[in-house]
């Protein structure tokens, strides 16, 4: 007779339907990446070479996989993007990796282990709104969806992140929050599925460029706390994210299908 508590009694075999299919996983993650690459690109939000997304690997954790430095946006596919390592070695693919990419993006993956993507581009507003040093303000009902949810950083402002020191800055900075504003360099957005992140992108460059509008007119008038409590709850969860980036990929499905290849 076993005794009560024993290991045997707690052992139990995992039912393989539970199991991850690593390959489909992964599959799945590429493709969402390369389709919200070219919603970056399509919407103009990607300027030159700057600029990346990355999806953790479901099955590899410490590694992640990101657009290629020097491809374009809009033309990006499945197959043209690279998994990169722990030490910012390319360990699937033959094209090269943005050393800032990896600056940033693993010390992210690192800090956050909720975190599957992240996304950056130089996009105008962001990046203009981020050399003002200030917070976002609650504006407009759109803007609750980042209500107590954008952290700001001013370590290494202004300079091409190279050194992963900075990174790991941005992340201690972001902590739980899924929005960084980077001082004089840009945003950054994060989220528990590649469609959520770059929604998430998408919005914050919206509504800085909003603030910088509404300010240079005059004085706009802030939401109340609870009202902006009340936006974020409807709009600011990760389901959320996600639920917006939908209407993208069923377009990109119907005009450009060849992103799967």
């Amino acid at each position: 007779m076993k005794d009560e508590g024993s290991a045997d009694e707690e052992f139990s075999w995992p039912d393989p339907e539970d199991a991850i299919d690593f390959e489909k996983e992964r599959l799945h993650r590429k493709q969402r990446l390369a389709a919200g690459l070219r919603v970056l690109g399509r919407l103009r939000l990607a300027e030159g070479v700057a600029g990346h997304v990355t999806v953790r690997d479901p099955e590899h954790t410490d590694c992640f996989w990101v657009n290629p430095f020097g491809k374009n946006f809009k033309l990006m596919k499945v197959s043209d993007l690279i998994c990169v390592d722990h030490m910012g070695e390319v360990v699937e693919g033959d094209q090269p990796v943005n050393a800032a990419a990896f600056a940033i993006h693993s010390q992210l993956h690192l800090a956050r282990p909720d975190i599957m993507a992240a996304a950056h581009c130089h996009a105008m507003y962001g990046r203009t709104f981020s050399s003002l040093g200030k917070p976002l303000k609650m504006i407009t009902q759109d803007d609750t969806m980042f209500f107590n949810d954008v952290a700001l950083c001013s370590v290494g402002s202004g300079a091409v992140v190279l050194d992963a020191n900075v990174g790991k800055s941005m992340a201690t900075a972001l902590g739980d929050k899924k929005a960084l504003i980077h001082q004089n360099h840009g945003v950054i957005t994060a989220g528990g599925s590649v469609d959520a992140a770059i929604w998430w992108f998408v919005a914050l460059e919206r509504s800085c460029q909003s603030q910088i509008l509404a300010e240079s007119a005059g004085t706009p008038i802030e939401i109340p706390d609870d009202l902006a409590q009340s936006g974020y709850d409807q709009q600011g969860s990760d389901l959320a994210g996600w639920f917006q980036f939908q209407p993208w990929w069923e377009e990109l499905l119907r005009d450009e299908p060849e992103f799967l290849d």
